[in-house]
C-alpha cells in the first residue's frame, strides 16, 4: 500500500496522540516494581521533532515532548470513545446560565513540588492564555470573556455568548502552577526544561535525545490507581518498517502505527499477549457539489445511499481494519447514545444496487435504451469523481465506488489530482463528486457545524471554511445554533437527533467508512488496556488508560 492515507494518519497519531512508536532495543524483561507494581512499560516516540530538546511547555504543540500528557492535567478528561466527560481536577461543574460556568475543584491535590493546587492556578492559566494568544492553541478565548477564582476551590468562567459549544476544550487545556509560571518572562518561548511542575501521575526522571523516562509521582492525588513505576519513551528514527519489526518482536508495550496484515505481522507472533484495537474516527464520505444537478435533488441523493458497497471498500481498500460508517454522521457504536432509537441498524446502510436502481428511476432518473442513466433533461448523466492520487487506499476505494456508480448506468471519470489541487478544488467548489472527511470528535457542535452550517460555506469560486458541499438549509442552521447554546445533555441530544434526521432524510453527504485510530498493546506486563470488549477510553486518552492498567498475573498486588 506504500505511503497510503492510512499510514500517514498513523504517523501523526503515533507522535502526537499516544507518543508511542519506539522501542527499548534492550530485549530486557520487566520484573516486578515496587510494592508489586509494574517496573516499567515501553512506549515509543516522545515528539519534539527530529532533534528533540527538553521542552515541557504543554502549549507548544510543535516542539513539546510527550511527557506533558502525564505531568500536567486538565479540569476534566474525556473518554473520547464514548464521549463522556470525567471529573478530574474539577469534581463538578454547573451552568448557572448559558454564559456562566462554575467549577468546583478537587480538594487535596498538590503540585509535584509539594505546593497546594487551587483556583488561583486555574484562573492564572486561563488568563495567561488570554494574554499570550500564541499559547491559546485551542482557541478558548474565542468563547470566554472572563475567568476568576471566586474562592480557593471555585472557578467561575463567563462567556461572550452561550458557551456550551466550547465545553470539550476544557478536557484539552492543561493547568500550570501560578507559583512557577508567574515568574516566567515570556511563556511563549519558555521550554520549561528543568523538573516541570505539574499535578499529574508522573514526573520527568531522565531525558536525552534518544530516551525519555518518566517516574511515578508517589504523591499524586490518585496514586493508588497508578500501578506502573516508569514509562520509557524511545525516539523512533528508524522508519516505518523498522518500527513495525520492533513491534512484532514485542519491544513495545503499546504503540499506534499502521501495520499491513496486523494479524500475521503482530498477533500471530504472540497470540496470548499481542493485541490490537482500531476504534473508529471520522467519517470518510461522498461529497457531492450541491450547486449542480443532479446532486441538488434530495431524491437523487437518497437513492445513492445504498449504491455503494461499503463492506467491499472496508475489506479491499482498508484491509478490513475499519467499519462501514453510519449515514447519521455519528461514530457508532461509540456515540450510539446520541442516536434516535427509531433509526434502524444505527444508520449503517447496506449495499443494495437493485434498490438504488429502483429509487433512481422513481426519482426521475431512468436508464435509456443503451443502459445509460439519464437526467431530467433526458441526457446521460456524466460526472467526475476525485481523490488525491497520492492516497493509495483512497484510490483503491475510488475504483470500487466508480464501479458501483458505473453499474447503475452513470458515466464516471476517475480523477486523481495532487493533494494540493484536490484541497484547493474542494474548497472553491470546483468538483462534481469526491471523498471528504468530517466528524469523529466528541464536540457534537463541531461535528455538524463544520460540514453543514451555512456560515462555513462560500459561493462557488470562493474558499469555503469547511462546508465544502455548499449545504444551505435554514432548519439545519437553527439546529446547529440550538446545539451551540444548549447547556444540558438532554437539549444537546435532542438537537443531535434532529441533525441525524437531516443526514438520513436529506442526505447532504453520504458516509462510507470510518477512519481508524491505530492502537496495539501487549498484556505480558499490564492488563486493563482499552479494547473492543472494554472500550472505556480511546487510545489517546492517556490519563484514563494509565489509571486503569494493572500488573499481569503474578505481579498483581
Amino acid at each position: 500500500m506504500k505511503r497510503s492515507r492510512l499510514a500517514r494518519i498513523a504517523a501523526v497519531a503515533a507522535a502526537v496522540a499516544l507518543a508511542a512508536s519506539g522501542c527499548t532495543g534492550t530485549e530486557q524483561k520487566s520484573g516486578p516494581g515496587t510494592d508489586g507494581r509494574i517496573a516499567y512499560l515501553d512506549y515509543g516516540d516522545f515528539g519534539g521533532g527530529s532533534n528533540p530538546q527538553a521542552n515541557y511547555n504543554p502549549y507548544l504543540d510543535a516542539s513539546r515532548l510527550g511527557a506533558t500528557e502525564y505531568v500536567f492535567e486538565q479540569l476534566i478528561t474525556y473518554d473520547n470513545y464514548g464521549c463522556q466527560a470525567k471529573p478530574w481536577l474539577a469534581t463538578e461543574w454547573t451552568w448557572t446560565d448559558p454564559q456562566t460556568l462554575v467549577w468546583k475543584l478537587r480538594q487535596g491535590v498538590k503540585w509535584n513540588d509539594g505546593k497546594p493546587f487551587s483556583a488561583d492556578d486555574v484562573a492564572f492559566t486561563y488568563d495567561m492564555l488570554k494574554q499570550h494568544k500564541a499559547l491559546d492553541t485551542k482557541g478558548i478565548w474565542r468563547y470566554l470573556s472572563a475567568v476568576e477564582a471566586t474562592d480557593p476551590q471555585t472557578v467561575t468562567m463567563r462567556f461572550a455568548q452561550p458557551g456550551a459549544a466550547a465545553f470539550t476544550l476544557f478536557g484539552e487545556i492543561k493547568i500550570v502552577p501560578k507559583h512557577v509560571w508567574s515568574a516566567v518572562g515570556d511563556p511563549v518561548t519558555f521550554p520549561n526544561p528543568e523538573k516541570p511542575v505539574g499535578t499529574g501521575p508522573f514526573t520527568v526522571k531522565a531525558f536525552n535525545p534518544q530516551q525519555l523516562t518518566l517516574g511515578r509521582n508517589a504523591d499524586y492525588w490518585q496514586a493508588d490507581k497508578v500501578k506502573v513505576d516508569e514509562l520509557r519513551f524511545h525516539k523512533a528514527d528508524g522508519g516505518g518498517q523498522i518500527d513495525q519489526l520492533k513491534l512484532s518482536r514485542g519491544e513495545y508495550d503499546t504503540n499506534a502505527m499502521f501495520v499491513p496484515d496486523i494479524k500475521k505481522a503482530y498477533v500471530d507472533r504472540d497470540p496470548e499477549n499481542n493485541k490490537y484495537w482500531f476504534p473508529s474516527g471520522g467519517s470518510i464520505s461522498v461529497y457531492m457539489n450541491l450547486t449542480k444537478a443532479p446532486f441538488n435533488d434530495t431524491a437523487f441523493r437518497k437513492a445513492l445511499v445504498p449504491a455503494f458497497n461499503r463492506q467491499e471498500i472496508v475489506d479491499k481498500a482498508q484491509l478490513g481494519y475499519v467499519k462501514p460508517a453510519s449515514q447519521t454522521g455519528l461514530v457508532v457504536p461509540g456515540q450510539a447514545e446520541w442516536l434516535p432509537k427509531d433509526i434502524p441498524s444505527q444508520g449503517v446502510a447496506g449495499y443494495d444496487a437493485a434498490r438504488a436502481d429502483a429509487d433512481l428511476t422513481a426519482a426521475g432518473y431512468p436508464k435509456n435504451g443503451a443502459g445509460k442513466r439519464v437526467g431530467k433533461d433526458g441526457k446521460p448523466i456524466a460526472f467526475s469523481f476525485r481523490v488525491p492520487g497520492a492516497w493509495t487506499d483512497w484510490v483503491q476505494a475510488q475504483r470500487i465506488i466508480v464501479a458501483n456508480l458505473t453499474s447503475l448506468g452513470f458515466t464516471v471519470r476517475a480523477e486523481t489530482p495532487t493533494p494540493e489541487a484536490y484541497e484547493n478544488d474542494r474548497a472553491i467548489g470546483n468538483y462534481d463528486m469526491l471523498l471528504g472527511v468530517h466528524g469523529g470528535s466528541c464536540n457534537m457542535f463541531r461535528n455538524f457545524q463544520e460540514p453543514l452550517a451555512s456560515d462555513q460555506s462560500a459561493p462557488i469560486g470562493k474558499k469555503a471554511v469547511s462546508n465544502f458541499v455548499r449545504w444551505t438549509d435554514p432548519r439545519t442552521d437553527q439546529l446547529i445554533d440550538t446545539l451551540r447554546t444548549a447547556t444540558d445533555e438532554a437539549g444537546q441530544k435532542a438537537a443531535v437527533a434532529d441533525l441525524t434526521r437531516v443526514m438520513t432524510e436529506q442526505v447532504p453527504v453520504i458516509p462510507l467508512w470510518y477512519g481508524a485510530k491505530w492502537f496495539q498493546y501487549r498484556t505480558a506486563k499490564a492488563t486493563g488496556w482499552p479494547s473492543e470488549e472494554n472500550p472505556y477510553a480511546a487510545p489517546s486518552d492517556n490519563l484514563l488508560i494509565i489509571t486503569n492498567l494493572r500488573p499481569t498475573g503474578t505481579n498483581a498486588k
